[in-house]
């Protein structure tokens, strides 16, 4: 297992993140996705742990605030010390009936840090994450009710997940202009059949050094191999939850190459697809979550897959994005100083 900083910190964090979306669902939507209780829990955060990975990621609305609180029991029943785990959630879901028990306000932020510190049973999160962007609340409310819970000691660092380029750096400039806690990473949705991160928000991470953690890796269960020539298996998450949307076609092209890498390799095709994103120099972290142990243990042998020029130059022409303005204008339009860039002294 590798360590990566987290965007401009010392933080060092597993280059697989935990993810416990699986944890504690019942009915509904939650309990497609997982009904893991606490012992089942306690064998994955086990496994997690033991193998290296000290990043685990939760979220207030997972399972109505049950995720958050079988990982804290899960971290206290394993007796693993605070600080050598690095726990992430999230803020701005639905939290309760009324208007103000969701989004990214000051009142709302405030109320429900306290309720994850309570559900955790810590004192301290070490990176609290907005979950989705909120268009009633100014991003400055939201970013001084962040900053006053760091100064608080209730977080260490924060983050945002789901938002746009230009979102994210104006909330960057903003943090700076006001002296803020500053913005250190996205949490995001980034896959082979889904590289819409690479036309606007991964050039501006690298432009201001900001971290990357990708959740649903493996698109849903689609990269996992089981579903193919735009069918889709009658088991599995996909089969009642069809979620992140794919394009069957490209997907299909593209897992007929990852079959290929993973037999000459004797890996799984899953175990690509995570080998891929940990070879994309913005991807700092890579959320992983499993509802069996087997699953989990099988992604965490995704950091052994070693991909060459030449895996990767083939995975790329059967998922790489059509150009599209201004991307195209600004590549041509970049070559006009590309001759002088060797006489930078």
């Amino acid at each position: 297992m590798r360590y990566r900083t987290l965007g401009p910190s010392g933080l060092l964090i597993s280059e697989l993140c935990l993810g416990t979306m699986t944890f504690g669902g019942s009915e509904g939507l939650w309990g497609q996705i997982g009904k893991l209780r606490q012992d089942e829990a306690d064998t994955l955060v086990k496994a997690a742990f033991d193998a290296g990975i000290n990043f685990i990621d939760t979220a207030n609305v997972y399972a109505g605030g049950e995720s958050e609180r079988i990982l804290g029991q899960a971290i206290r029943n394993l007796g693993i010390p605070r600080d050598e785990v690095v726990v992430a959630t999230k803020v701005m879901g639905v939290m309760g009936e009324g208007p103000n028990a969701r989004g990214a306000s000051r009142a709302h932020i405030l109320a429900q840090a306290k309720a994850s510190l309570e559900r955790l049973q810590m004192d301290h999160i070490d990176l609290y994450q907005i979950h989705g962007f909120d268009p009633l609340t100014p991003i400055a409310e939201t970013l001084e009710a962040l900053d006053t819970l760091v100064r608080q000691g209730h977080l260490r660092y924060i983050g945002l997940s789901n938002w746009a380029a230009w979102q994210i750096v104006k909330a960057v400039g903003i943090a700076e202009a006001r002296k803020l806690a500053p913005i250190l990473s996205l949490q995001a949705y980034y896959t082979l059949v889904g590289r819409d991160l690479e036309r606007e928000i991964v050039p501006m991470l690298q432009a201001e050094g900001l971290g990357l953690m990708v959740w649903s890796p493996l698109a849903g269960g689609f990269l996992s191999g089981k579903y193919s020539d735009g069918s889709t298996a009658n088991d599995g998450r996909r089969a009642s939850f069809d979620f992140p949307p794919v394009d069957l076609q490209r997907g299909d092209a593209a897992i007929a190459v990852m079959r290929e890498i993973a037999s000459a390799k004797g890996c799984t095709v899953a175990q690509v697809a995570l080998a891929w994103l940990l070879h994309q120099p913005v991807v700092t972290s890579v959320i992983v979550g499993a509802r069996r142990i087997d699953q989990l243990q099988d992604n965490i042998r995704s950091t052994e897959v070693v991909l060459s020029a030449e895996d990767l130059a083939a995975l790329d022409r059967v998922t790489k994005l059509p150009a599209e303005y201004p991307g195209w204008m600004l590549e041509r339009q970049s070559q006009y100083r590309a001759p002088f860039a060797s006489q930078k002294s």
